[in-house]
């Protein structure tokens, strides 16, 4: 969630009103000073203890209040689903989507195990639970019980996209990546719910493309089966695992790809997709009801999970040049709608009704 915390508390800095005030504060306990520029923030450092051990302390003691570490405020905001133990005043709790509980086989066990020890204390203790989408509110309000009035949707932002690199650059950027055009693009953690099994076996199924697909992210929860999957694959010489990038190269694969495939079974928002479509990648996703709420018309919505349909499906926006320009052109205006300025003035109002 560090993402998500950062563009907000950035973009709260900046959509602050005359009299307001915004202490960004952390476990800060190897001194490591501000963690990003805020202007007119103010950060403050906690060093009661490592967050690891602070964790532990809210989750079999506690202890200690989180007020006593990081002072008086009118409303206390939690990013990342908890709010701790014992914490007084009036709280707002960001819980992103509730995959946990829907899908407890997709979540990580002892991340799993803290979440279900905390997270019904935490939703009827919050004066207000924020989420990324209509979607995640209505899963909160049914499999958490939480009051509907206090469930709010506020999407996420996404930051304006750069130019596409110079021809030079692009080439360069995506050969030191080991990447070579043409190319099908997955942007995600290696984990279950985000399908990659799934996506090789569409691969296979393109007897006619004769490019790559590189998949670009982290190895996550129960990756293995994944990895191996990828690595038994007949076409295992073309799956490109790229590991993390950093945002030129993220930038360049973007732009360099035929299309952005997403093909998750499970989904609070979306992002990956949202910022290929805001470079005019085409994007194929699953028709969950999420990504069909975040995307719009801005991407090829396949439903259910048959391998054949799939291939048929991007081979076909592939060779219809018309096709892509269209969803080019849709999904640029659907990701010009979700900005981080719109998402922190909405959660500046939440703050103001809890407060007063």
């Amino acid at each position: 969630m560090g993402r998500y915390t950062k563009c907000l508390a950035e973009a709260l800095a900046a959509t602050r009103r005359p009299g307001d005030e915004l202490t960004l504060a952390r476990l800060d306990f190897k001194r490591r000073g501000p963690p990003f520029p805020a202007p007119g923030a103010r950060f403050k450092a906690v060093r009661f203890c490592p967050g690891r051990l602070a964790q532990y302390c809210w989750k079999t003691l506690g202890w200690p209040p989180y007020n006593l570490l990081a002072g008086r405020a009118d409303v206390y905001h939690f990013p990342n689903f908890i709010i701790p133990p014992l914490t007084r005043g009036r709280s707002v709790v960001t819980i992103h989507d509730a995959s946990f509980i829907r899908h407890p086989e997709f979540a990580e066990s002892r991340n799993l195990s803290y979440l279900n020890a905390n997270i019904r204390r935490t939703a009827a203790r919050a004066d207000a639970i924020l989420t990324d989408s209509r979607f995640s509110a209505r899963e909160i309000i049914e499999l958490l019980g939480a009051a509907p009035e206090r469930v709010h949707a506020i999407p996420l932002g996404i930051a304006p996209p750069p130019a596409p690199p110079p021809p030079e650059r692009m080439q360069a950027l995506l050969q030191a990546a080991g990447v070579h055009r043409p190319y099908l693009l997955a942007v995600g953690t290696i984990e279950p719910r985000k399908n990659l099994a799934f996506l090789v076996e569409v691969f296979e199924a393109m007897k006619d493309f004769d490019g790559c697909l590189a998949v670009a992210g982290m190895p996550g929860w129960k990756f293995e089966p994944i990895m191996a999957r990828m690595r038994a694959s007949p076409r295992a010489s073309r799956i490109l695992l790229l590991g993390y990038q950093n945002d030129e190269t993220l930038n360049a694969l973007y732009a360099g790809a035929e299309a952005l495939v997403f093909p998750s079974l499970y989904e609070g928002f979306g992002l990956p997709p949202l910022e290929a479509m805001a470079r005019g990648t085409p994007v194929v996703a699953s028709g969950i009801d999420v990504l069909r709420e975040v995307l719009g018309t801005g991407a090829l919505m396949i439903a259910g999970f048959d391998a054949g349909e799939w291939a048929k499906a991007i081979g076909g926006l592939l060779r219809d040049q018309e096709a892509r320009a269209r969803l080019s052109e849709d999904g640029r205006r659907q990701a010009a709608r979700f900005t981080w300025e719109t998402t922190a003035r909405e959660t500046w109002e939440i703050y103001r009704q809890v407060a007063s």
